[in-house]
C-alpha cells in the first residue's frame, strides 16, 4: 500500500513538471512527513482520549493503587512509545532508497524507546513505593533505598544496551568488558554501595524508621526522620531546618533514637535543684506541728515520728542531746513531701522509674534530683508539665526552712556593703 501510494505521488509529480529524480525524492520525504504526522496524531489521540479515559476511571475507583500510578506519570510516559514505535516500524518501508538514513533513524528511535521504557519502569517503581506506604509494615521496613538500587541497576543495563545500539555490538560482550573497569565503577558508585549496605543494616536491625525522633550531634540533627533514601537520610529538625545525613554514617557513628521513649508512653524528667546545706537542720516540735498541717505530710510525719521515738526508746537514747539517736530533718521531710506531691500529680507516670534522690554535695550546694516520667510526650506540653512541677518546688522550699543555693549576684554584694 505504501509503495502504491509513493508510486501514485511520483506519477502526479512528473505530470506537474518535476523530473523523475526530483519526483522520487519529494515523494519519499512527503510520505516520511506523513508518517511523522500520523505518529503525532496517534500520540495526541492517545494522550487526550485514552489517558483522559484512564484518569476518569482511576478518579472514580475506590482503590488507591491506580491513583498512585497515575500520579507517578506511568501512563503518560508509556504513551510516548506509541508514536516512536510507528515511526520505527514505518521508516524502512518509507525510505527504502536511503538505508543509511533509515538505519540512523531507527537507531535513534530504538534509543528513545529504550529510555522511555526505563522512565516508565521508574514511574512504576515510584507508584509501587507510594502504594507500599499504605501498609503498616512500611513504617518499620521502608523500601525506597532498595527501589533506588533497582533504578541504578536498570540504568546501567540501559546504558549498556544504548552503547551496544550505537556501536552495533553485542550487549553481552560489552558487559563482559566492564570487568576491567570494576574499580572505576566502585569509585563512582561508592556512596550508593555504602548506602545500600547501611540501609540493609538499618532495616535488618530495626534501627531507624520514618517518623523516629533522632539526635546526631555530629551532623546537627535533632528532629524527626522524614525520608530514608539510598544514600541519605533526611531529618526535619525542631526549628524546621532539614539535616541530611549519609545513610552509611548512621552505621559508622552513634546516634540517639527516641523511639523507645515514645513507645513507652512517658518522657523522662531529670532535673535537680541545689539546696543550701547551711539551712539543713533537725526538726523542732514547732516545725513538726507546722508540717502536720500540710496535706501530703500529716500521715508521714506522725508515722515517722512514732518510728523514731520507738527506736530511741528501745535503745535508751538520751534525747536531751540532738545528735543522739534518730531525728527528722527538714530536708528529709522535704524529700518526703516531694515524693508525695509527685505521687499525686496527674501528669506523672506512677508505673515507671520514680526517684527523689540526693546527689553528691559540691561547692554549689546539695543537689536534690527529681527523676520521674511525664505522661505528656509532646515537647511543648512536656515542658509545661516540667515547668509547673519545678515552679511549685522552688516556691515551697522556704516553707521547710530551706533555701536554694545560687551564685552571689551584684545585688547580694550591695546588700553586704550596706
Amino acid at each position: 500500500m505504501i509503495n502504491r501510494l509513493i508510486g501514485l505521488l511520483i506519477d502526479w509529480l512528473r505530470r506537474v513538471g518535476f523530473t523523475s529524480a526530483q519526483s522520487e525524492m519529494i515523494a519519499d520525504y512527503a510520505v516520511w512527513l506523513a508518517v511523522i504526522l500520523l505518529a503525532l496524531l496517534t500520540y495526541f489521540l492517545t494522550k487526550w482520549i485514552l489517558l483522559g479515559l484512564i484518569h476518569r476511571v482511576t478518579a472514580k475507583s475506590k482503590t488507591k493503587w491506580d491513583d498512585a500510578l497515575v500520579e507517578a506519570k506511568l501512563f503518560k510516559r508509556a504513551s510516548l512509545l506509541v508514536p516512536a514505535y510507528i515511526i520505527h516500524l514505518m521508516t524502512p518501508l518509507v525510505l527504502p532508497e536511503y538505508p543509511v538514513a533509515s538505519g540512523a533513524i531507527r537507531i535513534c528511535l530504538s534509543i528513545f524507546m529504550t529510555l522511555v521504557a526505563m522512565f516508565t519502569f521508574y514511574s512504576f517503581l515510584d507508584g509501587f513505593n507510594v502504594i507500599y506506604q499504605d501498609f503498616s509494615v512500611a513504617k518499620s521496613k521502608p523500601i525506597k533505598g532498595y527501589l533506588q538500587i533497582i533504578k541504578i541497576l536498570v540504568f546501567i543495563i540501559i546504558a549498556i544496551i544504548i552503547i551496544a545500539h550505537l556501536f552495533g555490538k553485542n550487549p553481552l560482550g560489552i558487559l563482559g568488558g566492564l570487568g576491567a573497569f570494576s574499580a572505576v565503577l566502585l569509585l563512582i558508585f561508592r556512596d550508593p554501595i555504602l548506602g545500600f549496605v547501611g540501609g540493609i543494616q538499618l532495616s535488618a536491625n530495626n534501627m531507624l524508621q520514618p517518623g523516629d525522633w533522632i539526635t546526631m550531634e555530629k551532623y546537627g540533627a535533632d528532629g524527626t526522620v522524614i525520608d530514608i533514601a539510598l544514600t541519605t537520610v533526611k531529618v526535619q529538625n525542631w526549628d524546621k531546618t532539614i539535616s541530611t545525613i549519609p545513610t552509611y554514617a548512621l552505621i559508622e557513628n552513634s546516634f540517639r533514637n527516641w523511639r523507645g521513649m515514645e513507645e513507652s508512653g512517658g518522657r523522662r524528667i531529670k532535673r535537680a535543684i541545689s539546696i543550701d546545706m547551711n539551712t539543713v537542720r533537725f526538726c523542732t516540735p514547732e516545725m513538726l506541728d507546722k508540717f502536720r498541717k500540710i496535706e501530703y505530710l500529716k500521715k508521714y510525719v506522725d508515722n515517722k515520728e512514732a518510728e523514731l521515738q520507738e527506736y530511741n526508746r528501745q535503745r535508751n537514747i538520751d534525747s536531751s542531746i540532738l545528735v543522739n539517736g534518730r531525728r527528722q530533718t527538714n530536708l528529709g521531710v522535704f524529700r518526703a513531701y516531694l515524693e508525695s506531691y509527685l505521687r499525686n500529680h496527674p501528669q506523672v507516670r506512677q508505673d515507671m522509674t520514680f526517684l527523689v534522690r540526693q546527689l553528691q554535695p559540691s561547692d554549689t550546694g546539695l543537689p536534690l534530683e527529681i527523676y520521674v516520667f511525664s505522661k505528656e510526650q509532646e515537647w511543648a506540653k512536656y515542658e509545661d508539665v516540667q515547668s509547673d512541677i519545678f515552679d511549685h518546688i522552688l516556691a515551697v522550699v522556704p516553707e521547710f526552712g530551706l533555701s536554694v543555693h545560687q551564685q552571689p549576684t551584684g545585688q547580694d554584694f550591695r546588700a553586704l556593703a550596706h
